[in-house]
């Protein structure tokens, strides 16, 4: 199981028949990317492509994949490997019951368009 601390984001919501992505990166650059097809559509398996996972999630799961890299800190991508049997996806650190809100500036940073 690989874990890696994703330092910050970028989100591509492309036209045409490109779906929309949010690409994670870590200490060291680009560490993966979460893909968001169609709901209803069936979903590729998760896979490495080139040298990074790429993990398939429906549209609908979108603002919560955003939401927890926009407010959660730390998150880590969480990638076991493809097929059924592995469990993908992104991971918050523990936090106490009652905790609150995370402070300004804690967690993942937006980048921005063509950084």
């Amino acid at each position: 199981m690989q874990q890696t601390l994703i330092t910050a984001y970028q989100v591509m919501y492309s036209a045409n028949r490109f779906p929309p992505r949010i690409w994670l990166q870590g200490e060291a650059g680009g560490i993966g990317q979460l893909v968001f097809h169609p709901n209803g559509e069936t979903l590729p398996e998760d896979g490495i492509n080139g040298t990074t996972p790429s993990l398939h999630y429906h549209l609908d799961d979108f603002h919560n994949a955003i939401d927890l890299l926009r407010n959660e800190g730390p998150v880590w991508l969480l990638y076991s490997g493809a097929g059924g049997s592995n469990e993908n996806g992104l991971q918050t650190g523990v936090e106490s019951v009652g905790e609150g809100e995370p402070p300004a500036g804690r967690g993942p940073r937006l980048l921005a368009a063509g950084t």
